[in-house]
């Protein structure tokens, strides 16, 4: 259930049973899982 990390800048943020990638550097990067 692990998202990968295409970016080093990217962090794995895991709210409600749910996960999110969130890249500051790239805000139009932006992945959802569950």
């Amino acid at each position: 259930r692990s998202l990968k990390q295409r970016h080093r800048d990217c962090q794995i943020v895991r709210r409600k049973g749910r996960v999110y990638v969130i890249n500051k550097t790239q805000k139009k990067f932006k992945a959802r899982q569950g």
